[in-house]
């Protein structure tokens, strides 16, 4: 019996339905990396994580024009009334505070490091209670704790009122001329590096 010329046909059949259905395998994964990779193309992602703002940079103002400190005197440690004007020559760092406010007395040995930051050079900060008078002497014994800080008050509490001062405690930066040249509402890290750049431009006469 002779073979049939058909039966070797089969086995390449076979072969060639694999190589087809293989080809279409490598075609849709082709297809998936084409897609894959130009969805990692799209434009990166920025982030928009808000930068806070200075907590000193939002309790600082600067006047529109710079203006004299208020004609009025408090009082030193000897009683001897003293007035801004009495410091002219210098940058004056005034403050006004008082006991009764915790904000005040938080912020008092950060004054006093500023204070011995800037010795030997023409900068005085004075610090001035407006407290009561029965409580001048709780307030000076503060103020020896504060060291290099001097002790001044304000008897007839009316510094903050002449200050337009919003409330304990209030600061104000005057120049070497006298004239206001920004101030603080609120209490702050006066040891910080926008503190003593306000003082720097006060010295700089900006």
């Amino acid at each position: 019996m002779s073979e049939s010329p058909e039966a070797p046909a089969k086995p390449r059949g076979r072969l060639l339905t694999w190589a087809i259905v293989g080809a279409a395998v490598v075609g849709v994964a082709g297809a998936v990396y084409i897609i894959g990779q130009s969805s990692t193309k799209t434009a990166p992602v920025v982030a928009t994580v808000p930068i806070p703002k200075s907590a000193f940079a939002d309790k600082l103002t600067t006047p529109s024009e710079p203006r004299p400190a208020p004609d009025y005197a408090f009082r030193d440690a000897a009683g001897k009334p003293v007035k801004i004007a009495d410091f002219k020559g210098k940058v004056v760092v005034l403050n006004a505070w008082a006991t009764w406010c915790a904000p005040c007395k938080a912020e008092m040995p950060t004054l006093a490091r500023l204070a011995a930051a800037y010795k030997g050079q023409p900068v005085e900060v004075v610090v001035v209670s407006i407290d009561n008078p029965e409580k001048a002497a709780q307030a000076a014994l503060f103020i020896a704790a504060n060291d290099p800080l001097k002790f001044y008050h304000d008897p007839a509490m009316k510094l903050l009122f002449r200050l337009n001062g919003q409330g304990a405690p209030t600061t104000v930066i005057y120049g070497k001329d006298g004239l206001e040249q920004a101030r603080v509402s609120g209490d702050a890290d006066w040891t910080s590096p926008e503190a003593r750049a306000l003082v720097d431009n006060a010295l700089a006469g900006r």
